[in-house]
């Protein structure tokens, strides 16, 4: 009798409208935490995945692209980055990139999360292969409080957040934008993901309307995300006086999506989005 073998499929339900669709060997953990569901797949594409709510968050695959983009172009457009604070992230790929960095003296971790944490030790080695670094500091708590109480302490701060629901919704609205600007230092700058332009056009074009309130310096970059809605991710830059256009170092070494090419292309935004960003009303 021909062996068969079980057709298992890990779906996330994008939008709606599109859900994205990978061929899995197992589960490697399952489990609901105080904060919302946590579940660990080994995939046949992309390798081990961390889901979070439904919601794919890192894959060994591409995680490169996300984490890369996230850090270096604020961490290389900084003039001296010496302190530095991950909000979410609790997988470690951000503090990861920005130990890469040998300016760096302090990097600060905050998810609000802890299984998070564990979860990415344990199965994700090659991207929480920094939490243990001296320099870093690992608090698991809530990030609007803990950042209600830092003033001029930090010089880069990366909000490498879930999506915007449940207790991830604050983090994309003025008032925690009024308190990362007052825990940076004088020529500090922050850096956000802020979704697909054309799976949530409205939360990237309100993320904007909401940081340039509170920032004078405030521009949108894009990059490749195969794994997330559309493969097409914007981050957007918050800076109280420095150009994150202008490169003041050059790539660290041991990346491999970010460059200096790459960091100058990113600000080159299709019309389309250009659009989205200054038009008034609903996003079509």
């Amino acid at each position: 009798m021909e062996k068969r073998t079980a057709d298992l499929w890990l779906t996330e339900y994008q939008t709606p409208d599109m859900r994205l669709g990978l061929r899995m060997n197992k589960v490697l953990r399952n489990l609901q935490t105080p904060y919302q569901h946590l579940l660990v797949v080994d995939t046949e594409q992309y390798g081990r995945v961390l889901v979070l709510d439904g919601a794919i968050q890192v894959t060994e695959a591409d995680e490169f692209t996300y984490h890369e983009m996230i850090v270096h172009v604020a961490m290389c457009s900084h003039p001296e980055p010496l302190d530095v604070l991950v909000i979410g992230g609790g997988d470690g790929g951000s503090i990861r990139e920005i130990l890469r960095h040998e300016t760096v003296r302090k990097a600060v971790l905050v998810d609000i999360d802890e299984e998070v944490i564990r979860a990415s030790r344990e199965f994700f080695p090659g991207v929480s292969c920094s939490l243990d670094d001296p320099r870093v500091v690992v608090r698991p708590m809530d990030a609007l409080e803990f950042v209600k109480n830092q003033k001029s302490c930090f010089d880069v701060i990366v909000v490498d957040s879930t999506d915007p629901v449940d207790f991830a919704e604050g983090l994309f609205r003025e008032p925690f934008y009024q308190d990362v600007y007052h825990a940076l230092r004088e020529d500090g700058m922050m850096v956000a993901q802020t979704e697909s332009p054309f799976a949530e056009p409205r939360l990237l074009r309100n993320a904007v309307s909401e940081m340039k309130r509170v920032f004078p310096v405030v521009k949108v970059f894009w990059g490749a995300m195969p794994t997330y809605p559309t493969g097409m991710w914007t981050y957007t830059i918050g800076s109280k006086a420095c150009d994150p256009e202008v490169i003041m170092r050059e790539a660290p070494d041991g990346t491999m999506y970010y460059s200096s090419a790459i960091h100058r292309a990113a600000f080159s935004l299709p019309p389309f989005v250009v659009e989205l960003l200054e038009e008034k009303g609903e996003p079509r």
